[in-house]
This record gives C-alpha cells, sequence and structure tokens, in this order.
C-alpha cells in the first residue's frame, strides 16, 4: 500500500475497529487531520475521493447516519467503516468484467 491516504485511512480504522468486524467507524476529517493537521481542510477531497475508489474495490463502506451509500449518489456527512463480507461481495459484483487478454 503506497497511497499514504490509503494507508491513514486504514491505520485509523485498525486503531477504531481492532477485530476488523466493520462495526466501528470513522470520520474523513480525522484521516485528513492526522495527514495535514494544519491544512486538513485541504486534503479532506483527497481522502473522500480515495474512500470512494476504496469502497468501489469492496475494501471500505462509507456511511451516512449509519447506513451504506450508494457510491455514485451521495453526499453530505459521512462516516467510514470496514465492509461487512455482504457488501464487500455487492461492491466486486458491481464491477465491471475485466475483459480477457490475448495470449497472441
Amino acid at each position: 500500500m503506497s497511497d499514504p491516504i490509503e494507508a491513514a485511512i486504514f491505520e485509523k480504522l485498525a486503531k477504531a475497529d481492532p477485530k476488523g468486524v466493520g462495526g466501528k467507524s470513522i470520520e474523513p476529517s480525522d484521516v485528513a487531520k492526522a495527514l495535514q493537521p494544519e491544512q486538513w481542510q485541504r486534503m479532506l477531497p483527497k481522502v473522500k475521493a480515495t474512500a470512494l475508489h476504496l469502497m468501489r474495490q469492496g475494501k471500505l463502506t462509507i456511511t451516512k447516519k449509519g447506513k451504506a451509500v450508494d457510491p455514485n449518489d451521495f453526499k453530505g456527512v459521512t462516516r467510514l467503516r470496514l465492509p461487512t463480507p455482504e457488501e464487500t461481495a455487492a461492491a466486486l459484483a458491481a464491477l465491471p468484467p475485466k475483459a480477457d487478454e490475448d495470449e497472441d
């Protein structure tokens, strides 16, 4: 994991949810503040974009009022947590199929 934002998200989640069961959540602003304490507001859009990317891969769940959001249609105050197995399966099923590479 070479992306410092991804690393910070999963580090914060590991502290909040040490058993990794997807129960505890964190605020995106906490991640931004850990990365750039003085100018965390500038970092926040990057944290949210990275979280969205991770959600589409099934590695993270973005929630609003405790419920998972639709990654294609949400706004407002959100939180981040580890996904349940069902959420991971749904995210992976929503990915477009990989094109078969020709071995010619």
